[in-house]
């Protein structure tokens, strides 16, 4: 407890003492987009208000390679040659801080060219041409800097090129619907049922010759537990209670231990957790989390826009994508001589983008380096149901805390959604998160966030119940259920170990095992020539490639520098949920692809 006070007084001191080190200022601002005015503040050494070409180069000086290598190299001349002319004032420097901080790649810009060019854009665009002040200065600069490649510049170009008649298999979201994955049939009786006004649902005369009566009861009972109101009505903020009593028997039967209704949120999707999770941890520009490199771009663009600050701990392609106490201990000594405060760090399992499943003792090994550390653990446990490899079995971060003493301390949010597992129902926007040990003050001001936005979908909250409680065993709808869901999942497992042999059969492509989850994660050897190609356009490696591999063939993957790689690595991210015959002719092209994009810059 004294340690834990001891790291927060500190964190409290840093924040309340603000460093006049403009190499510090510069990073903090790099990272959060804040603290402008004091930045301009410790380069204007002499308190006059505007910088002179002196104080200029004596801020330039004191960035190291490292920093300066983040800024727009025309940013920089433009800097140096306007104080040349005059002294600068906080008003130039703030315009200047928003272009020395635009993507390198100009990824900005590409993408609001991308975004004019949306086929279902429909009109849009201001009344008049005057100047605005609301503009990409005065912006809040943290939504400037968030990213989210998932569905960035290649995705839009793709949706273009579908709009003017290319064949385009995407390949970049885990959607499994849009790609052809089918509902499963009780989930989407149940919910047209409770939908439906009662006269013309649960009480018509005919629904029984039109629905199974384990659907009529679920339904009867789902509406009986909103109450007279419908789906339509607002629940309480934490969702209905009786669907809170779903999840926790859920976890009870899933883990062995107990649950509390209580301590249920059903949220719209697992993303809307997260990021009330991170907007209440995340007090000051100093404030960290340490999340998988690579990683989900949730977190990345989530932090960036709440202004904390992202400490990356690198996982190891080479031993299945694996991450050492070690590893661990020396990123958060790293941060933390650099004035951060680790709050929190996220734990993907099973993995998105690489598709590993951490055994018992990965996850304890996670666990109690944030119990030690005081550090809260966000688990995203999404994928659970997604797990295909031999040998290979999901394990709960509650359920491993709760069986280890030595974890009774650790401070626990895990994260679970209807988007992903076997029921692919996206667009519901459905999910729950659970908060485990802790503080009751903080889980009072969670429920007030949630409040704020009154509550989440109600067919969200409806699918959630279904996804952790379907028909039951024996009844009318089991046997197509079980066909339904069993189906779904040889073909994940068939569809992902043919993706991952075809690439690996590929000179120049290697992949690890997709052991869970709905993706692969290929590294790939660009030549040469190639690599100057996209130095001189501005673009990373990996998004040339997309993009060539995108216009050559129709398939629309993510480069793999929108979820954060080893520094010199290249690849892409690409789902198996596309249908098989599908999937074998994405094989065949990534092949002819590769080798023609090759041969191309040889």
């Amino acid at each position: 407890l004294r340690s834990g006070l001891l790291r927060h007084l500190e964190g409290f001191r840093r924040f309340s003492s603000p460093s006049r080190d403009p190499k510090m200022l510069f990073e903090a601002y790099a990272s959060t987009s804040r603290s402008s005015a004091e930045l301009f503040k410790s380069i204007d050494s002499d308190g006059d208000g505007l910088i002179d070409p002196k104080e200029v180069k004596e801020f330039l000086d004191k960035l190291p390679v490292t920093t300066l290598e983040k800024i727009n190299g025309v940013a920089i001349q433009a800097l140096q040659a306007k104080s040349e002319r005059e002294c600068l004032d906080l008003e130039y420097f703030q315009r200047w801080l928003v272009m020395a901080t635009r993507f390198g790649d100009s990824r900005g810009s590409r993408m609001e060219k991308e975004y004019k060019m949306l086929p279902d854009l429909g009109e849009y665009g201001a009344v008049c041409e005057e100047p605005k002040s609301w503009n990409a200065n005065t912006m809040a600069q943290n939504l400037r800097r968030m990213q989210y490649a998932v569905r960035g510049e290649v995705v839009m170009k793709a949706e273009r090129l579908m709009a003017e008649g290319k064949e385009i298999i995407f390949t970049n979201i885990g959607n499994p619907h849009s790609v052809g994955q089918q509902p499963i049939t009780f989930y989407r009786q149940v919910m047209a049922l409770c939908d439906l006004p009662a006269k013309d649902g649960i009480d018509h005369p005919n629904v029984t010759s039109m629905f199974p009566s384990d659907v009529i009861d679920r339904a009867r009972e789902i509406k009986a537990a909103i109450g007279g109101s419908g789906t339509g009505a607002y629940t309480g903020s934490q969702g209905v209670l009786s669907f809170r009593q779903d999840v926790v028997d859920f976890i009870e039967k899933r883990d062995g231990y107990p649950s509390k209704t209580g301590n249920i949120f059903l949220t719209n999707g697992a993303s809307s957790g997260i990021q009330a999770i991170l907007t209440g941890l995340l007090a000051n520009d100093h404030d960290a989390v340490m999340i998988p490199i690579p990683q989900y771009p949730i977190y990345s663009a989530l932090i960036t826009l709440l202004c904390g600050r992202q400490v990356g701990y690198e996982l190891d392609e080479s031993e299945g994508w694996s991450v050492s106490r070690e590893a661990l201990e020396t990123q958060l000594k790293i941060s933390q001589s650099e004035g951060l405060t680790v709050k929190a760090m996220a734990m993907i399992n099973p993995g998105n983008p690489t598709g590993q499943v951490l055994n018992e003792e990965d996850v304890a090994t996670i666990c109690q380096f944030c119990a030690d550390n005081g550090i809260v653990l966000l688990s995203d446990e999404v994928y659970q149901r997604n797990v295909y490899a031999a040998g290979k079995e999901f394990h709960s971060a509650k359920k491993v805390a709760m069986s280890r003493p030595s974890l009774s301390s650790l401070q626990l949010v895990s994260f679970h959604s209807t988007s992903k597992g076997l029921i692919g129902e996206c667009g519901r926007r459905g999910g729950y998160m659970e908060l485990h040990n802790i503080d009751t003050y903080i889980q009072t001001q969670i429920y007030k966030l949630a409040s704020s936005g009154l509550c989440s979908g109600v067919n969200g909250q409806i699918m959630t119940s279904l996804m952790l409680r379907g028909p039951p065993e024996g009844g009318e709808s089991w046997d197509l259920f079980q066909k339904e869901e069993s189906e779904i999942f040889a073909s994940l497992s068939r569809k992902a170990e043919k993706l991952v042999d075809g690439l690996n059969s590929i000179e120049g492509i290697e992949c690890e095992p997709a052991e869970g989850a709905m993706y692969a994660f290929p590294s790939i050897q660009m030549p040469k020539k190639a690599l100057e190609e996209a130095e001189s356009l501005k673009q990373s490696p990996d998004t040339l490639y997309a993009v060539s591999l995108l216009e050559s063939t129709g398939i629309c993957v993510v480069p793999a520098s929108g979820f954060g790689q080893k520094k010199g690595r290249i690849g892409f991210r690409t789902t198996f949920l596309p249908p098989d015959d599908v999937m074998e002719k994405a094989v065949q092209e990534f092949k002819r692809h590769h080798e023609e994009f090759c041969e191309r810059y040889a």
